[in-house]
């Protein structure tokens, strides 16, 4: 049986798992065909919507009495990974579709363990049914929630603000604001807005709505001309008066924090497949390394030029540097999936703070030494090499400094206190 690019993080599929991974391995020659056109261009492959689409991939992690192929974590991991080894930019915008499966997932689940008031169960139900039963029948969900607005007691600061509003007799809200991350900007079906309902100070008052793209207020912001994971439509949008009708949101006070409280461990349930997306691109850019040392030989020795001590103390560093990467992740994944579970979930929350950054640290040195060792024949722009280099040194920033998990960390040892994960943020001058 042929191993599957996405067994490589994941070894120990079941007959389940490796029948979803076959549909990702499927896809992947034209993913790593467009990859060089992708990241030249700055612009999302629109041939990838078509392919994840008609492969299900869209409703991967959505159960299957929704619809979706009922995948989990595991199975998440192992996709974003493997399409992190052909097209990280497709891998990076295909993540943040699948965070959205959380919004509807970890509703459900605060449902069944008790967290809501009998009254607001239904418009929780039917918004968390809403959000799977669309993802499983092709919808691109672009999650928004980050912001430019920066907080010093959170991670994410949401100042995008929603109000009350009625539009021939339908009641709604009205979103403003601008947000400034997420992928599958001009490229996603519908995005799904994290806002804070006007008038509320904490984050019992933030609020979900499903808006399609097209819809009247909404524009993209400038293209992105990124360092890296330059085709991952990472630009943004920002919001002037967009009407949404009150069965497209969530705005049960409270809900959003009730949902949080059923995550596992990395944020809201599913973030540790960003990292596999810079894994898998460590993979690739160090296969691709191997293979042209290996291939090409000395003209005086006719050796091949990977077995000269150089790069043999290169390509051992490079080794090193991927499998601490991948004990990083594994173990992460671990603990996030394990029935029982093996940990408390503070002590999972705190590992992922470390394991975030320090995967994407071993991934970037990956990349570094694929550099040192192809010489200047190899250092161009765009090709592998080049557009590894790039990619991975976006994942220091985009899943934030290794710097700031230490620290995060030591606070949560030392004070017995993790940050906040959402805070809301008035705009300037509205304080």
């Amino acid at each position: 049986m042929d191993r599957l690019t996405g067994e490589r993080l994941v070894d120990d599929m079941t007959d389940a798992e490796r029948a979803r991974a076959q549909r990702v391995e499927q896809i992947l020659p034209a993913v790593r065909a467009n990859a060089e056109r992708a990241d030249a261009d700055a612009e999302f492959p629109v041939e990838h919507i078509a392919l994840l689409r008609e492969a299900g991939l869209l409703g991967l992690v959505v159960p299957e009495e929704f619809g979706g192929l009922g995948g989990g974590l595991r199975d998440l991991a192992a996709a974003t990974f493997a399409l992190g080894t052909a097209c990280p930019s497709t891998a990076l915008a295909y993540f943040f579709h699948n965070t959205s499966a959380s919004r509807g997932l970890l509703p459900l689940e605060a449902i069944e363990v008790g967290l809501f008031d009998d009254a607001d169960v239904p418009q929780v139900r039917a918004f968390a049914q809403k959000v799977l039963t669309r993802m499983a029948g092709g919808t691109w969900l672009a999650n928004f929630a980050s912001e430019a607005v920066k907080s010093a007691s959170a991670n994410i600061a949401i100042s995008t603000t929603a109000r009350p509003a009625t539009r021939d007799g339908v009641p709604g809200w009205r979103l403003d604001g601008e947000k400034s991350f997420g992928c599958a900007t001009g490229v996603a079906d519908t995005y799904l807005v994290t806002a804070r309902l006007d008038g509320t100070t904490t984050a019992d008052g933030l609020a979900l709505f499903l808006v399609p793209r097209q819809s009247d207020g909404v524009a993209s912001r400038p293209a992105w001309d990124g360092f890296g994971m330059r085709g991952s439509a990472n630009h943004g949008i920002t919001l002037t008066d967009v009407w949404v009708p009150a069965d497209e949101a969530l705005t049960v006070p409270g809900a959003f924090v009730k949902m949080l409280q059923c995550s596992r461990g990395s944020f809201v349930g599913n973030q540790l497949a960003i990292t596999a997306v810079y894994v898998g691109c460590a993979q690739g850019v160090y296969d691709d390394t191997l293979q042209r040392l290996t291939a090409k030989t000395f003209a005086d020795t006719g050796r091949p030029i990977a077995e000269s001590p150089m790069h043999q103390v290169i390509i051992g560093d490079m080794t090193e540097n991927l499998e601490t990467a991948y004990l990083w992740l594994r173990r992460q994944l671990l603990l996030e999936t394990s029935e029982p579970p093996l940990a408390p979930k503070g002590d999972v929350y705190r590992q992922w703070r470390l394991a975030k950054g320090s995967i994407c640290e071993a991934a970037f040195a990956v990349a570094v030494g694929a550099f040192k060792a192809n010489g200047t024949s190899g250092a161009t722009l765009h090709g592998t090499m080049g557009r590894a280099l790039r990619d991975l040194a976006m994942g220091l920033v985009m899943t934030f400094p290794p710097e700031r998990g230490r620290l995060e960390a030591a606070s949560m040892l030392t004070t017995d206190r993790a940050n906040a994960l959402f805070a809301p943020v008035a705009p300037a001058g509205t304080r």
